[in-house]
């Protein structure tokens, strides 16, 4: 994608109204051949409807948000992998923290998020006083669409504005709420970072509301937002903001007081898999996905290659674990840990990352986006922070256990909130590797992005206060939107 396609609206009249089938809804869908149609008739039909609200999913399976590409930028910007690949097309300058607003990629992932969001803000606009369905069904496809506003929010506000605990009040992204459909609507200043928290939160609580408590199969458990879906987002962001007791309170609602923890109501019923390698060997739709990306459908969800985890992480690779990382950590050395099992040796002798195994083309590996692991360790995180060390350690020990059963922290580990915290942000690392949790991790504790070492050379530290420590607002934005000022 060139510059001038890389701002949302150079395109978005173009794409607003596809009708996208995604797979994850297909047993609700009598599916037939996407079709572009006027605004006037896009929500005039039940069965149109619902084609608008299933692409808001397919706008976030797209390659440069969660269809790959932006967990791959995520990995490749901190500090748990090495690159193989001087291309720029493999996103090298990413590695090597030297991207510039012109940048494809830059301008990519703003589009794909804003993209995501415009349909959002058409699906409000139109069903907020809808006559073709019912109320109750459309306040579900609301709240549908403003879980996808908020996670692609909160995708911008960690990419290309400064972190939350570093600067609340500095400048985030342009907060849109209305739905453009016709030219002229490019100008908008940027929000602060304080302000588009607010509105993801604003967006997910009324979500929480609104959204089912589960639906009639796994496969919509997983991969449609649910009432779950929505708390358990919450947590993400409110520990992005150090919001501790907020962490606390979104997470009781969907973990039990004590082992083994868990959450079940209607039929849903979320907890760790006992076995972590089912996570990864085709149980993508299991208790521990609270929302994934899926690619399941032979004829209208192929990945494309290069953005594929799979062929990032183990077929080519792009990306092999650096020694410096957290593989040298002795849980990721030592088989006793189930974890230790997604750690691989290629031919050129580099450990790689084996979690993402469909290793051919078509890459069809569902991807992750919130487990239940992740919720845990949120819990867990809060706790120490405000002062329960039991409940956290307890927390982080199911974590753990599930993958090394038995398996007891030494004292000196958790028996201080210092040693805790730094003993759960090692756990995070070893149990998110190759899903994009890393470089949140960093920024949202304003914790320098380290020096690491790869086949193209060494990327340099980068420290919280230098330009690069997060994206350039894109060029195409700049050139479109005269109110959006650079970083």
């Amino acid at each position: 994608m060139n510059s001038k396609y890389s701002s949302l609206f150079s395109f978005i009249l173009c794409c607003s109204f596809i009708l996208m089938f995604s797979s994850c809804n297909e047993d609700l869908l009598d599916t037939k051949p996407n079709t572009s149609i006027d605004e006037k008739d896009a929500f005039s039909t039940p069965s149109r409807i619902l084609s608008q609200v299933n692409n808001l999913y397919g706008r976030l399976q797209n390659e440069s948000l969660y269809g790959g590409r932006l967990i791959v930028f995520n990995e490749q910007r901190s500090d748990e992998f090495g690159q193989n690949d001087g291309n720029a097309a493999t996103g090298s300058a990413v590695w090597n923290q030297n991207v510039a607003s012109t940048n494809e990629y830059i301008n990519n992932v703003w589009s794909a998020a804003y993209t995501a969001i415009n349909s959002s803000n058409i699906v409000i606009a139109n069903l907020t006083n809808t006559k073709v369905i019912s109320d109750s069904l459309a306040k579900l496809y609301i709240a549908e669409a403003k879980f996808v506003r908020a996670l692609s929010y909160l995708v911008l506000l960690q990419t290309y504005a400064k972190p939350y605990n570093m600067d609340k009040a500095a400048l985030g992204v342009p907060l849109r709420l209305t739905a453009i459909t016709s030219e002229g609507y490019n100008d908008l200043a940027r929000s602060t970072v304080e302000e588009v928290y607010t509105q993801i939160i604003k967006d997910l609580d009324e979500a929480e509301l609104a959204l089912p408590v589960s639906y009639n199969s796994a496969a919509l458990n997983s991969s449609r937002a649910h009432r779950a879906t929505a708390i358990a987002l919450k947590t993400r962001v409110y520990l992005n903001q150090a919001n501790y007791n907020m962490v606390i309170v979104e997470a009781k609602k969907i973990v039990s007081t004590s082992a083994p923890y868990q959450y079940s109501e209607g039929n849903v019923n979320h907890r760790l898999e006992a076995n972590f390698a089912n996570l990864y060997t085709g149980s993508y739709t299991g208790a521990e996905s609270i929302f994934s990306i899926p690619f399941a459908n032979s004829s209208t969800e192929t990945p494309f290659s290069q953005s594929a985890l799979a062929f990032n992480y183990v077929t080519q690779p792009i990306l092999f674990l650096a020694k410096g990382g957290i593989v040298a950590n002795p849980v990721l050395q030592n088989t006793a840990d189930s974890r230790a099992n997604m750690i691989g040796i290629n031919a050129a002798k580099q450990s790689i990352l084996k979690k993402f195994n469909i290793t051919t083309a078509p890459f069809r590996d569902y991807v992750p986006v919130i487990r239940y692991a992740e919720v845990l360790l949120n819990y867990a995180e809060a706790a120490a922070e405000t002062g329960d060390l039991i409940t956290a350690v307890a927390l982080l020990h199911a974590v753990r256990q599930r993958s090394h059963a038995g398996y007891q922290f030494a004292d000196a580990e958790i028996n201080t909130k210092q040693a805790f915290i730094q003993t759960i942000i090692t756990e995070r690392r070893i149990e998110f590797l190759g899903e994009g949790l890393r470089l949140q991790d960093l920024q949202r504790r304003v914790e320098k992005l380290p020096a690491k070492t790869g086949s193209i050379g060494t990327a340099p530290e980068v420290l919280p206060d230098a330009k690069n420590y997060i994206w350039p607002i894109p060029s195409g934005e700049l050139s479109t939107n005269k109110l959006c000022l650079p970083n």
